[in-house]
C-alpha cells in the first residue's frame, strides 16, 4: 500500500556524488527537489575513492598514445574542476604534491614533457607547476623509497574528503529547500496517459511505500544505473561496466613529508598511488572487472597485488601492517569494442533520456560530478520543455561565496575554537579536525555543546560526543557505520579503532530513540565493508 504522496519538480534517485551535486545545483535554481537513496548519503562508490581531485595523468598518457581526444577533453575538464573544488571548500580540500619516480634520463624527460602538458591544460587554473627532482631531492621527499632511482618529476593535484563533500552537497541542497530521504529503494515507476514517467514508488526496510510525483526523474545510481533503466523499460540495453578498485591503509607512514608517490607502470597498465593519509599511507588502486554485487569484496589476490608493489618500491620498510581496507566500483560506460581493458576505458559521462522520460546520468568520476550535474540539468530542461531559472549563489555548508573570506574566517574560528576545547595535548589536533570536517559550522556547533561533550574520544581522530549527536540530528546518520566510516573517517583509517568507538555510536543512537535493535552484526560491533 502506498502512502504519503508528495509532489516535486525534480526527483533525484541516488545520493552519491552525482546525485547530491545535481540536487544542490537544481536547488540553487529554485526547483523543488527530492533526493532519495537506498542506503546512506554517499554510502556507495562515492566514499570509496582514492581521495584525489585530479585531471588524471594516466588519461593524459592514453590520450596521446591512442590519439583519443575524448581522454584529452576529460583531463582538461577535470583540471578545471580540481581548481573549483579547492576554492569552494578549502577546509575539505588541499593541494598535494605527487612524485613520478624515474630510472633514466629519457624517462625523466618523458614525464617532464607530459606533466608540462598537464600544467598547460589547466591554464590559468593551474595550482602549481611541475618540477624535476634530483636523486637527493627524491630521497628527501620520500626517504623510504628504493635507492636505484635517479630522481623524479613532481607535480600537484588535490586531495579531499570524498564522503564529507558528498554529504555537504546534499545537506546544502536541503538547506536550499530540497527534501532528502535515505534507506528507501525505488521499486516501480508510474506513467501518465502519454507513456511518460510521472512518479516513482519507493519502499523502505519496514515495507512502507511512498509515491514521489515529479515533472522530471533522474537516475543517478552509478554502477546500479541499469536496474532503474530496466524498471523503466525492460527491453533497454545494459550500458554499465563495473570495475572494482581496492584500497589499503598501512600503519606505516611511507610519505612523512606529505608528498605522495605514483608508481607509473604496473603489469596490467594501472597506476598505483601511495598517499599520505591521516599520518598513515593510503595505497590504491586495482582495476578488476566484476559484477556490481561484488564491488565491496576485495580479493586476497588484489590485496597482495598492492602489497607486493609497495614492498618492491619501499624495501626499507620490512613489514606493512594493514589497518583498513575497502573497495568500490567505478561506473564505466561499456566500450564499443568487446574485451577492452577497463583500465583503458575513458571515464567520461553520458546523459541519456529514454522515450519514457527517465534521465540517466552515467559514467564520469568524482572530480567531474559538477559538469555531469550541469549536463543533467540540460536534460531536465528538455524533459520539462522549459528553461530553468537562473542560478542563485548558495555556498556549500561550511563555506562562504567568497573563497578568500572563507579562508580568513576559518583562521579566526581556529583561534576561537581553541578557547572552547579542552586544554590538553590533543587540542591542536581536535581544532584541525573540527575545522576540516565542518568548516565555518564547527564553531557554532561547539559553542552550543556542554563542555563535558567536547572531550576527545580518540587519539587517531579526536572526535567527541557532541559530534555523534550532530551526525544523528543534522546529518542523517543512522548506524555506527554511517558515523565512523563517513561522517568521520576513523574506520577508513583503522578498523580496530572504529570498533573501539562503536559503543559511543550505539549509545548516541539509543539516547535519541533510534531502533538500535535493528543494527546488524556488520554495524554492532562494526564489521565494515566500507
Amino acid at each position: 500500500m502506498t502512502h504519503n504522496t508528495q509532489n516535486f519538480d525534480l526527483l533525484v534517485i541516488g545520493a552519491g556524488a552525482t546525485g547530491s551535486c545535481l540536487a544542490y545545483e537544481a536547488s540553487c535554481r529554485g526547483l523543488k527537489v527530492a533526493l532519495l537513496d537506498s542506503g546512506d548519503i554517499g554510502g556507495g562508490t562515492s566514499c570509496r575513492s582514492t581521495k584525489l581531485l585530479h585531471g588524471g595523468v594516466r588519461y593524459l598518457e592514453l590520450a596521446f598514445k591512442t590519439f583519443d581526444l575524448a581522454q584529452l577533453k576529460l583531463v582538461r575538464e577535470a583540471l578545471l574542476e580540481r581548481e573549483y573544488w579547492l576554492k569552494q571548500v578549502p577546509f575539505l580540500t588541499r593541494r598535494i604534491d605527487l612524485v613520478l619516480p624515474t630510472e633514466s634520463l629519457f624517462q625523466k624527460g618523458y614525464y617532464q614533457i607530459g606533466l608540462g602538458i598537464y600544467d598547460a591544460l589547466a591554464g590559468e587554473r593551474s595550482i602549481a607547476h611541475s618540477r624535476i627532482l634530483s636523486k637527493k631531492q627524491l630521497k628527501i621527499a620520500l626517504p623510504f623509497l628504493r635507492e636505484d632511482l635517479n630522481g623524479g618529476v613532481a607535480y600537484s593535484d588535490g586531495q579531499f574528503d570524498d564522503a564529507r563533500l558528498n554529504l555537504l552537497l546534499a545537506l546544502t541542497a536541503k538547506r536550499a529547500g530540497a527534501f532528502i530521504k535515505t534507506r528507501c529503494q525505488v521499486i516501480e515507476f508510474e506513467k501518465n496517459a502519454n507513456g511518460k514517467l510521472c512518479a516513482a514508488i519507493s519502499e523502505d526496510s519496514n515495507g512502507q511505500q511512498n509515491r514521489w510525483n515529479a515533472k522530471a526523474i533522474v537516475n543517478a545510481t552509478g554502477i546500479y544505473s541499469d536496474r532503474l533503466r530496466q524498471i523503466a523499460n525492460s527491453s533497454v540495453e545494459q550500458r554499465m561496466l563495473t570495475s572494482r578498485g581496492v584500497h589499503l591503509v598501512t600503519a606505516e607512514n611511507l610519505c612523512p613529508q606529505n608528498i605522495g608517490l605514483i608508481i607509473p607502470k604496473t603489469n596490467d597498465g594501472r597506476v598505483v598511488f601511495a598517499l599520505p593519509f591521516h599520518g598513515r599511507t593510503l595505497v590504491g588502486t586495482t582495476d578488476k572487472p566484476c559484477h556490481f554485487n561484488e564491488v565491496c569484496q576485495p580479493s586476497e589476490q588484489e590485496k597482495n597485488y598492492l602489497i607486493n608493489y609497495i614492498r618492491s618500491w619501499f624495501p626499507k620498510t620490512k613489514k606493512h601492517h594493514i589497518t583498513s581496507e575497502w573497495s568500490g566500483g567505478r561506473p564505466l560506460l561499456k566500450p564499443l569494442k568487446e574485451r577492452v581493458q577497463t583500465s583503458r576505458v575513458v571515464r567520461e559521462h553520458e546523459i541519456e533520456i529514454l522515450p519514457c522520460g527517465l534521465i540517466s546520468a552515467m559514467g564520469g568520476k568524482w572530480t567531474t560530478c559538477r559538469p555531469i550535474a550541469l549536463d543533467t540539468l540540460k536534460a531536465v530542461e528538455e524533459v520539462m520543455s522549459h528553461e530553468l531559472p537562473k542560478r542563485k549563489q548558495i555556498p556549500i555548508i561550511g563555506s562562504t561565496n567568497n573563497p578568500s573570506l572563507t579562508i580568513k574566517l576559518l583562521y579566526e574560528h581556529k583561534e576561537k575554537l581553541k578557547l572552547l576545547l579542552p586544554n590538553n595535548k590533543l587540542q591542536d589536533k581536535q581544532t584541525t579536525h573540527l575545522l576540516s570536517n565542518y568548516g565555518l559550522e564547527a564553531l557554532p556547533m561547539i559553542e552550543n555543546t556542554p563542555e563535558k561533550d567536547r572531550q576527545p574520544l580518540s587519539n587517531l581522530i579526536p572526535i567527541c560526543k557532541a559530534e555523534f549527536k550532530h551526525w544523528i540530528e543534522n546529518e542523517y546518520a543512522q548506524t555506527p557505520t554511517d558515523m565512523l566510516a563517513r561522517r568521520c573517517r576513523v574506520a577508513m583509517i583503522d578498523i580496530k579503532e572504529a570498533k573501539n568507538l562503536s559503543s559511543h555510536a550505539v549509545k548516541a543512537l539509543r539516547s535519541r530513540g533510534l531502533p538500535t535493535e535493528k543494527l546488524t552484526l556488520e554495524d554492532n560491533p562494526i564489521r565494515l565493508q566500507i
